[in-house]
């Protein structure tokens, strides 16, 4: 579970070039904004990440005019996201800051204060999720399965030890795409369509995933995979195109391109070189392959190296990369496989997320 919320210490802090009253400080492997002097190296404070949703506090009154966001409603008028302030990434007298610092004083009595300790709960905070996409209401057959992993990736900001562990290790990169999340999956003579949290029905026409389920065959393909490899097979992939995240690759139709290939039996998600292999085979496309390289990078190399323009219309800022071993492999600090994101400022700024 991502630690929206999280005692940290403040590694370092360094002027901004023509700037009197803020500076810029080190927390994990982030840069954060501040007033000058409001922290000095070897503080502890409350560091919240981009995409913090925080509450209506009084404390954080003073996000109000930049950072809020209305409250979301389902087709019920139900709550699904309520109202808060959003953190996100910005440019500040030419610097980008990703995330906030608050003095340890923002918690409430008899918190943890601890380095590492997640406070997102106590702070009432949650993961700030853009409204659903136009055709993403639709017939709901429950949660999203436990047998298929979450396809959140980890940040490279917080991974500052895995980075050292694995160094000169070779990790193949792709093109982290912005679109919404699917999953497909054949078990026990049942196909299944998902979402990023909800298992959807797959007959009903009125939702965009069920409808490009059935115009590109996946349960025939699937049976096919099943076939040829012989396991229960699962895809995960991303959605993109019109009516998707305002289509930013300017595609003139919905489409997906996969990343995972799962194994269901073995709970064993699919080498790189299989998977690829396996998408050939049934016709489908992965996310575009960007080669490879030799970990010898630091956390702004890495940011660095993450900029440039996409695969699928280089008129496009990138989202991102997105590194991994060509043999999967669990990392004890990610809590799982050994796999991680590496996000575009510049596409965070372009894009107001």
């Amino acid at each position: 579970m991502r630690q929206l919320a999280s005692i940290q210490t403040v590694n370092a802090t360094e002027p901004i070039p023509n700037a009197d009253a803020i500076e810029r400080l080190r927390v994990l492997g982030w840069w954060v904004v501040v007033k000058k002097g409001e922290f000095r190296p070897g503080d502890r404070v409350v560091y919240c990440e981009i995409d913090s949703l925080l509450p209506e506090r009084p404390e954080f009154e003073f996000l109000r005019s930049s950072s809020f966001k209305p409250a979301q409603m389902d087709d019920t008028g139900a709550v699904v996201q309520p109202a808060g302030f959003r953190i996100k990434t910005v440019r500040l007298r030419g610097q980008v800051s990703q995330g906030i610092c608050f003095p340890l004083s923002v918690l409430p009595s008899g918190a943890p204060v601890e380095e590492g300790a997640d406070v997102t709960d106590l702070l009432g905070i949650r993961k700030w999720e853009p409204p659903l996409p136009l055709g993403m209401s639709g017939r709901v057959k429950g949660g999203f399965p436990g047998f298929l992993p979450k396809t959140d990736e980890t940040r490279v900001q917080v991974l500052e030890r895995v980075l050292a562990r694995h160094r000169g290790k070779t990790f193949y990169v792709t093109e982290k795409l912005d679109g919404m999340s699917f999953s497909a999956f054949l078990r026990d003579e049942v196909f299944g369509i998902c979402s990023r949290n909800l298992w959807m029905d797959e007959t009903d026409e009125s939702n965009m995933l069920a409808r490009l389920a059935r115009r590109t065959q996946l349960k025939d393909k699937l049976q096919a995979i099943r076939t040829s490899r012989g396991f229960q097979p699962a895809l995960q992939a991303e959605v993109i195109g019109p009516g998707v995240q305002k289509n930013k690759y300017g595609l003139k139709e919905v489409t997906l391109r996969v990343f995972n290939v799962l194994d269901i039996d073995a709970q064993r998600l699919v080498d790189q070189p299989a998977m690829l292999a396996i998408l050939r085979a049934v016709g489908l496309e992965g996310v575009p392959q960007l080669g490879s390289i030799q970990l010898d990078h630091t956390i702004d190399e890495l940011v660095a190296f993450s900029e440039g323009t996409s695969v699928l219309n280089p008129q496009a800022q990138r989202e991102g990369v997105v590194l991994r071993p060509f043999v999967e492999e669990y990392d004890e600090d990610i809590g799982g496989r050994l796999s991680f994101k590496v996000i575009n400022p510049r596409f965070l700024l372009k894009h107001d997320e």
